[in-house]
């Protein structure tokens, strides 16, 4: 009986945050986010995806699925594991759990120890727990973007960023049941 109760308190918790997502995640620091990534890109030939969920999807809530299953999911549907040169990243954000997940692909699980992530992770929780979501992406997408700039990097002294913007650079906000496009 106990965990029914808890699977149901969750999804309440899930449906509502839907109603704190626009507040939290207006669309102009979509916008900034995603000349922010766009302007990222240009150094290094890592391909960055930022993607907020308000609540996960009833299936995961009743399962109990973790924010961190829902990422890579995400990072399948959303296509960041299929870059030519297998170093893209999504940054997941999931306002109902307040949970923060970092999902990196192989080329750079390679050359980037986990801890590394783990420690990101952290220190973008104090930012979201503050509900500054704005400082934590912004904080996270500049981290991200120097551990690429270090490992993959384009310009003079480095291989020229030869192929195209593989994915889009726009941040992705879900609400429940809504499609995903990659």
């Amino acid at each position: 009986m106990r965990n029914w109760i808890q699977r149901l308190a969750r999804l309440l918790r899930h449906r509502w945050a839907e109603g704190r997502m626009q507040a939290a995640v207006p669309d102009e620091l979509l916008e900034r986010l995603g000349r922010r990534v766009a302007a990222s890109e240009q150094r290094h030939t890592g391909e960055i995806r930022i993607c907020v969920e308000a609540g996960l999807p009833l299936s995961y809530v009743w399962r109990d699925a973790s924010a961190r299953e829902r990422a890579v999911a995400l990072f399948g549907k959303l296509r960041v594991w299929d870059t030519e040169h297998n170093n893209g990243v999504l940054i997941y954000l999931l306002l109902a759990d307040h949970a923060i997940e970092i999902v990196a692909d192989r080329g750079l699980t390679r050359a980037i120890p986990a801890d590394t992530w783990e420690k990101l992770v952290r220190e973008m929780g104090t930012a979201f727990n503050d509900a500054h979501y704005e400082d934590g992406l912004t904080q996270a997408l500049a981290y991200v973007t120097a551990l690429l700039h270090q490992h993959f990097a384009t310009g003079p002294n480095a291989a020229p960023r030869t192929d195209t913007d593989e994915l889009p650079d726009a941040p992705v906000r879900l609400r429940a049941g809504q499609g995903i496009k990659p």
